[in-house]
């Protein structure tokens, strides 16, 4: 949904430039259609399948995005009470909501059970003994599924892999009978699934189609012993192409070759995608403040900062930088650097990019996923504004943070 039009760069039919212009930067835009272009894609591949798509909150929580969603039907996978909050705010039907992470609070587990949220991913096995105490005190049944891990190398980067067994995440999926096993004494919730997650940013989903080989073993041995098995959830971690050069998976056929390996198994299928939805949809926008020449570096000073996209700081995350207007001018090879304090602040090293001069405007592209969700006000810099694209119109979903914003709820 971003392409240039008489040497302009447009998401649908906006012109970033006015944007920029009129909301200021940094700035997240966001282009609903190519959003619901890829929740529809994984609608359309799960068609005639039981299914529920959960879309992943972490991804971006702004509530336009998550009441866009909820208004096309989708479900979402939340991670904490504070997304669930977001979720029930922006309209979501909480009997469509599955609560993952590795930390639930008793406090949380007692929101989203008087929510009437549809099931628990757990994440050891002390957790469905504490949301069983807590929905008899309520006097309510709740549905769990544990998180298994199948020991499944994601090959992704290794702050993102979650299916090995050095991860904090899940319980090893040897152990997994016999903690549902122990489950069947209690009252007050019901084994309704397994879960699994290996990891995120996956480009060959090959792990994924292995880990779901396992989950159903698992099920079957499950459902053989009684227990009342009838679904499966195999998280998200579809990737996304963060370099022109870099081909990720087509949602159709990674569905497609997902279906094949489940499809029979007469379970509802459910998935948690997120930055394959979002990811692409959104770009962060910034000003060139300076041009800075050392002996060895080359640098384009921008105002926006690790604080606002922290991905190539965190994980040498490769983000595709644009300019908002094309000239014939050349190129130069340099970094992109933002105002923080940290040599770390970058958000592109030796790139080859055009030779922009101050007072341009770059638009760094595939941050609609882990971009404001992810950023801070890490040297007292308030947040950026996000703007959600509709056609040949623009609005602003979240407003600018001001000083005021940035001392809130602080005291002398």
């Amino acid at each position: 949904m971003f392409h240039y039009k008489d040497r302009r760069l447009f998401c649908e039919q906006v012109d970033l430039e006015e944007i920029a212009q009129k909301i200021g930067t940094p700035c997240y835009v966001y282009s609903e259609q190519s959003i619901m272009d890829a929740w529809q894609a994984y609608e359309d591949a799960l068609s005639g399948l039981p299914h529920l798509i959960c879309y992943a909150v972490k991804a971006n929580s702004n509530l336009a995005v998550l009441a866009r969603l909820a208004r096309a039907g989708s479900g979402f996978d939340i991670v904490s009470g504070g997304e669930l909050f977001r979720v029930l705010k922006a309209g979501g039907d909480p009997a469509r909501v599955v609560f993952s992470g590795m930390g639930k609070t008793a406090a949380e587990i007692e929101f989203a059970l008087k929510a009437g949220i549809r099931n628990f991913n757990c994440e050891s096995e002390f957790e469905p003994a504490l949301i069983d105490e807590i929905a008899g005190s309520l006097g309510v049944t709740a549905q769990f599924s544990l998180r298994v891990n199948p020991d499944v190398d994601a090959v992704t980067h290794p702050y993102i892999s979650t299916g090995l067994r050095d991860h904090k995440f899940g319980v090893d999926i040897a152990a997994a009978t016999e903690i549902y096993r122990k489950t069947l004494s209690l009252r007050n919730v019901r084994a309704s699934g397994v879960s699994c997650h290996i990891g995120s940013q996956i480009i060959d989903y090959s792990p994924i189609l292995e880990a779901a080989g396992k989950v159903l073993s698992l099920v079957e041995t499950l459902q053989s012993e009684g227990l009342g098995i009838d679904h499966i959830d195999l998280g998200g971690g579809l990737g996304i192409s963060y370099q022109e050069n870099e081909d990720a998976p087509l949602i159709r056929d990674f569905i497609t070759d997902l279906r094949d390996r489940i499809g029979r198994a007469g379970l509802t299928v459910m998935i948690e995608p997120g930055r394959s939805i979002v990811g692409p949809a959104g770009v962060l926008l910034t000003r060139v403040l300076y041009r800075k020449k050392s002996p060895a570096k080359e640098f384009v000073v921008v105002d926006a900062a690790m604080n606002d996209l922290i991905r190539p700081a965190l994980y040498k995350a490769h983000h595709e930088i644009k300019p908002l207007r094309r000239t014939e001018g050349g190129s130069v090879i340099a970094d992109v650097v933002g105002p923080v304090c940290e040599t770390g602040d970058f958000l592109a090293r030796d790139r080859e990019m055009p030779d922009v001069r101050p007072g341009s405007w770059l638009a760094i592209a595939s941050a609609g996923a882990y971009g404001f969700v992810q950023a801070s006000n890490y040297n007292s810099r308030p947040r950026g504004a996000e703007v959600l694209v509709e056609g040949d119109k623009w609005r602003v979903i979240r407003s600018r943070e001001t000083f005021e914003d940035l001392i809130r709820g602080e005291s002398l």
